[in-house]
Order: C-alpha cells, then sequence, then structure tokens
C-alpha cells in the first residue's frame, strides 16, 4: 500500500497515524510543501494523508505553493483516490471541492467534546460523543454533495464525507503527547483566554486513555477509508 503524506509544517506530523499506517505495512511518502517540494504525480498512490498547519487556505499570497497543491487536492478528488484531510487539511479539500473557509465563530484550542451525527449507512460513524484535540481558528463550510459526520458546541463542521473515500477533520485524532507539546511550543503565544481555548497546563493534565481512544479512532478511520 503506498500513501503519501502533505505535510505544511515540521510539528504537524502523522502523530499516531504512523504506527497505525506502519501497522499496514504501508510504504510511506512525504511531501514538504514549505520546503517547496515538488508534488508527485499521482497514479500509484493507494492513500493520500493531508495534515494540518497554521497558515489559512486563503493565505496564497504568501505561501504560493497552496495555488499548487489545491489543484493537486482536485485532480486527486477527480481519479477518486482515497483520502484524509487533518484541520488544514480538511479545509483545502473542502476548497477544491468548491467551498469556502474562513474564521469560525471561536477560537477552538484544547481537548473539547465532538459529537458524532451518527445514521448514514453509507458514511462513517463517528461515536455519539467522543474528546479530542483542536487547534484551529478557521474552519471549512459543508462541500456541496457532502455529508457533515461531526459537530462540537464552538465549531458546526467538525468532519465531513465526500462520495464514499473522502473524509476531512476539524479536529486532530493524530494528536499524542509529544505532537501537542510540539504546538504549544511553536504556537502557545495563540492561547489567549477563550471560551474554547484551554491553558497549556490544562492541555497537559488530560487523562492517558483519552490518547488510547483517539489513537483506536485514527486506526478505524484508516481501515474505513481502505475498505470502502
Amino acid at each position: 500500500m503506498r500513501v503519501h503524506v502533505i505535510q505544511h509544517v515540521s510539528f504537524e506530523g502523522l502523530g499516531n497515524l504512523r504506527m497505525a499506517l506502519e501497522g499496514r505495512h504501508a510504504q510511506l511518502q512525504f511531501t514538504y510543501m514549505q520546503e517547496s517540494q515538488a508534488l508527485p504525480p499521482l497514479d500509484q498512490i493507494d492513500l493520500i494523508v493531508i495534515m494540518g498547519g497554521p497558515m489559512s487556505v486563503n493565505d496564497e499570497a504568501d505561501y504560493p505553493w497552496l495555488v499548487a497543491e489545491k489543484r493537486w487536492i482536485a485532480d486527486a478528488l477527480e481519479r477518486n483516490i482515497p483520502m484524509l484531510g487533518i484541520c488544514l487539511g480538511a479545509q483545502l479539500i473542502a476548497c477544491a471541492l468548491g467551498a469556502s473557509v474562513g474564521p469560525n465563530a471561536q477560537k477552538e484550542i484544547g481537548w473539547f467534546d465532538v459529537d458524532g451525527n451518527a445514521g448514514d449507512a453509507n458514511c462513517f460513524n463517528f461515536p455519539g460523543r467522543f474528546r479530542c484535540f483542536h487547534w484551529h481558528g478557521e474552519t471549512f463550510a459543508l462541500p456541496q454533495g457532502a455529508v457533515r459526520l461531526a459537530s462540537s458546541e464552538a465549531c458546526d463542521n467538525q468532519a465531513f464525507q465526500y462520495g464514499r473515500r473522502v473524509i476531512g477533520l476539524q479536529f486532530h485524532p493524530e494528536t499524542t503527547e509529544t505532537s501537542m507539546q510540539g504546538l504549544i511550543e511553536r504556537l502557545g503565544h495563540e492561547l489567549s483566554p477563550a471560551p474554547f481555548v484551554q491553558s497549556a497546563e490544562q492541555m497537559c493534565a488530560e487523562p492517558a486513555g483519552t490518547y488510547i481512544q483517539i489513537s483506536n479512532l485514527s486506526d478505524q478511520l484508516l481501515k474505513y477509508l481502505l475498505d470502502s
């Protein structure tokens, strides 16, 4: 299985997804967008994973590689290649599908509950309520033809599915203690008090069981996309 990972910054990597993919004997290849690396041909890719980043999909003037990335994603969608987008990755998929991306009503940073919108037999079904990690100030509108899979108190569109093989997530199920610490170290200046912004101390106090639960969720998402 050939998996191509798009990474936008060094501190937003695969996290627990790496273990899940390596457990499936995946051949991992990476493109690091901030290093201006060229995107590969889409033939012979079995799954695309698009990670997060602190930039906006609308920042093309500052990050001109966003133009090529959006075009590449749109081509992958046309080819029906299985795809998982996380945070910025989900926003890029939504943008490639013609949906708008802009500021959310609230910044959402830390550990907060997500409600799965269960009931569609043709879609991935999240648990009724689960706890996950968030770090975003923007969000996507629901793309035309997509199904909303999850919401939270602070953000209506936490996950969507497009067709059988594309899922976008506003939250971060890939989070490990190490990846969370990386975000705090690099983006800690964003932790101004707000209704849905936790302190670094609150984030670091999350029990170990939550990490196990979201690691299992990551594995279930991959299984669904690869088996669909």
